[in-house]
């Protein structure tokens, strides 16, 4: 008999799977819903820079940002495996799964601020 979700620990790269396609459920959502907002908003753009400086900005430039680079570093490791399927091995997908998830979230708290300073606001 399987063991029961709540008690099964599952591996890194089963998890590092199931962010990317979660990532990209959530990519489709925001995508979905800007659009949606532009029906009934005439300046959208406008709106999402001042969530961008409001107190919440970094907050809710994190929830933009982390998502579309694990989804992104996620599929180029997919698209290396596709062009170079030998070097897929156990060792190697457990450690690209840390590595994407560091790389995403790094990128994600560091992304924001330095594109701030550098004069893209939003």
């Amino acid at each position: 008999m399987s063991p029961h979700v709540t008690i099964y620990a599952f591996p890194i790269v089963a998890i590092s799977s199931i962010t990317v396609r979660i990532t990209g459920v959530v990519l489709t959502v925001g995508a979905s819903g800007v659009g949606l907002l532009s029906f009934v908003h005439p300046d959208v753009s406008g709106l999402l820079c001042e969530l961008g400086n409001s107190p919440v900005g970094p907050l809710a430039k994190f929830c933009v940002a982390f998502p579309l680079l694990y989804h992104w570093l996620g599929g180029v490791r997919h698209t290396m495996w596709d062009k170079m399927p030998e070097t897929v091995n156990n060792k190697a997908v457990e450690q690209s799964s840390y590595a994407i998830f560091a790389a995403g979230l790094t990128g994600a708290l560091v992304l924001p601020a330095g594109l701030t300073q550098i004069g893209w606001d939003a």
